[in-house]
């Protein structure tokens, strides 16, 4: 690798790492207004995400203990942010749900972030666009397997 190219990849590391930090941060504003973790508002980002799901898909999802999911659950529900409901294929299961109107609540909190991203997106070219979001999605996904990973290997 030339010296150049070692630079760069050491910008985007520096820069990765400076996101993920003022993103947790942020997350951790917008829960503390709701009153809740930042773990918790990244579950319900799941269900925005995803839709309704069982627990066990939750724990897969994020790579948390089934206990600790279970748990979370019923912080939540107490707080009225989500909902149990049971499963239309399978009465046996549970799915849980977000409260739309609790979560429509707390949407103006990211009001200035979202107007920031579309005027900083307007600077770029549609395919700059493409690389940062192909380069954004690779990421994450390698994220997101070496959370489960560490997950896994916490657990053997």
């Amino acid at each position: 690798m030339s010296s150049e190219r070692a630079k760069l990849v050491e910008e985007v590391l520096l820069g990765s790492r400076e996101l993920s930090t003022e993103t947790v941060m942020f997350h951790t504003a917008i829960a503390e207004t709701r009153g809740l973790s930042a773990v918790e508002t990244k579950v319900l980002d799941y269900l925005a995400r995803f839709g309704s799901q069982t627990p066990k898909d939750l724990a897969r999802l994020s790579g948390l203990a089934p206990a600790s999911v279970t748990a979370m659950i019923d912080r939540l529900e107490r707080k009225g942010i989500v909902n149990r409901e049971r499963h239309p294929d399978d009465r046996r299961k549970v799915l849980i749900a977000l409260d739309l109107r609790s979560i429509a609540s707390g949407v103006h909190l990211w009001d200035h972030l979202v107007k920031g991203m579309h005027e900083l997106c307007d600077r770029y070219t549609d395919d700059q666009l493409r690389t940062i979001i192909g380069f954004v999605q690779a990421a994450t996904a390698l994220t997101h397997e070496s959370t489960a990973k560490l997950t896994a290997d916490g657990m053997s």
